[in-house]
């Protein structure tokens, strides 16, 4: 919980990390297949709804599937691994704009 907390706190005040959504918008495109146009996920691939979750959460999440470590999940990997931090903030940014 205090790691999660750390990079909340890590993310909000970096300027690296400033976040756009429109970009973010773009990027999203594919994650579609996936995760659904609106975000809310599709049982068939697994895929869980991720509209509204928090940016750091998204982060953290990608950042650990990227890694491969803590998470693994091979569909998504090659959607992923070439993301820049940049890429990774604004795609968050957008997935928590969506309702």
């Amino acid at each position: 919980m205090k790691l999660i907390l750390l990079v909340f706190v890590y993310l909000s005040l970096s300027p690296a990390f400033a976040q756009d959504a429109n970009r973010g918008a773009t990027l999203y495109k594919n994650c579609i297949q996936c995760h659904g146009e609106a975000g809310r996920g599709n049982p068939t691939e697994e895929a869980p709804m991720i509209a509204g979750q928090y940016d750091w959460y998204i982060i953290s999440s990608i950042e650990s599937f990227k890694a491969g470590v803590e998470r693994k999940n091979p569909k998504m990997l090659p959607y992923i691994k070439n993301l820049s931090d940049a890429d990774i903030a604004d795609l968050a940014a957008y997935i928590s704009s969506m309702k």
